[in-house]
C-alpha cells in the first residue's frame, strides 16, 4: 500500500463523479454546474492551502500563526454575518469578539493542558485543532444567530406581549434564547452520542491512517469533541448576548 496519496490517485474519483453528473442530467436536477463548480473550487482552495499550511509549518513562528488564528477567526465572522440576518457595520465587532474570547481561550487550554505542549502556538497543533474548534464554532452560530432572530421577527406580537407586562427586554427574549442555544448545541450532542457507532470521525481516522495507535487517536478524538461541545455552546451565548445590544432600538423593538 501506497500511504501517500496523490494528484493522480484523486483524479481517479472523477470516474464516480461522471456517473453521479450523469444521473443529474437523466434526473434533470440542475445541480450538476453548482456540483462542478464547487469540486474545482474546493481542489484550488485546498491546494493553495495545503502549500501556505506547509509554509507555517516549516517557518513556525508563533507571530505568523497567530496572524492566521485572526483571519480564521475574521472570515467566521463574517461568514456568520452573511449567513444571518444581521449586518456587518453593526455586528462584525460582536460575533468577532464573542468568537476570539472562546476560540483563543478554548485553544491556549486545550494545546496547553490537554495534549501537554511546550509551545502551544506550535503551527503542526495550533492551525489544526483551530480549524475543527472555530469551524464547528460557526456552524453552531449560524444556527444559534438564525433560530434566535428569526423566532422574535416570526413571534413580534408574542415578544410585544411579554415585554408590556412589565417585563424586561432580557426576560421576553428567553424562550427564544434558549430556543437557540439548544439548536446550535444538539447536533454536536447527536454527534457525540453516536460517535465510534455509526461513522469513525475525521479527526481519527487522519490519525489512524498517518500510523498512531487506535487508543491514542481515541484520545485525541474524545478531546476534541468535548472541546468543539463546549466551544460551540459557549460562542452562541456570547455572540448573541454581545449582539442584542446591537439590534435592538432604545424601545426594545428589533432593529437589525
Amino acid at each position: 500500500m501506497n500511504e501517500n496519496i496523490t494528484y493522480l490517485s484523486v483524479l481517479y474519483l472523477f470516474i464516480p463523479v461522471l456517473l453521479f453528473l450523469f444521473f443529474n442530467l437523466k434526473l434533470q436536477l440542475g445541480i450538476s454546474k453548482k456540483s462542478i463548480i464547487a469540486i474545482i473550487r474546493m481542489f484550488i482552495q485546498l491546494s493553495l492551502v495545503g502549500l501556505f499550511l506547509q509554509y507555517l509549518f516549516d517557518y513556525n513562528n508563533w507571530l505568523i500563526n497567530i496572524a492566521y488564528i485572526f483571519i480564521m477567526i475574521l472570515v467566521a465572522s463574517i461568514t456568520t454575518i452573511n449567513s444571518t440576518l444581521l449586518v456587518i457595520k453593526k455586528h462584525l465587532l460582536p460575533i468577532f469578539s464573542a468568537i476570539f474570547i472562546v476560540n483563543i481561550t478554548m485553544l491556549v487550554y486545550f494545546n496547553y493542558l490537554v495534549i501537554d505542549l511546550t509551545n502551544i502556538f506550535t503551527a503542526r497543533y495550533l492551525i489544526p485543532i483551530a480549524g475543527m474548534i472555530i469551524g464547528n464554532s460557526l456552524s453552531g452560530n449560524i444556527i444559534a444567530i438564525d433560530r434566535f432572530y428569526k423566532n422574535i421577527k416570526d413571534n413580534q406580537k408574542k415578544y410585544f406581549t411579554t415585554l408590556s407586562l412589565s417585563t424586561s427586554r432580557y426576560e421576553a427574549l428567553r424562550p427564544y434564547f434558549r430556543s437557540a442555544i439548544k439548536a446550535s448545541v444538539n447536533p454536536t450532542i447527536a454527534s457525540i452520542e453516536t460517535i465510534g457507532l455509526v461513522a469513525l470521525p475525521g479527526m481519527m481516522t487522519g490519525q489512524i491512517l498517518g500510523g498512531s495507535a487506535p487508543m491514542t487517536a481515541i484520545l485525541y478524538q474524545i478531546a476534541i469533541m468535548i472541546a468543539i461541545l463546549i466551544v460551540r455552546y459557549f460562542t452562541a451565548i456570547l455572540t448573541i448576548l454581545f449582539t442584542i445590544r446591537k439590534s435592538f432600538n432604545d424601545y426594545d423593538v428589533l432593529d437589525l
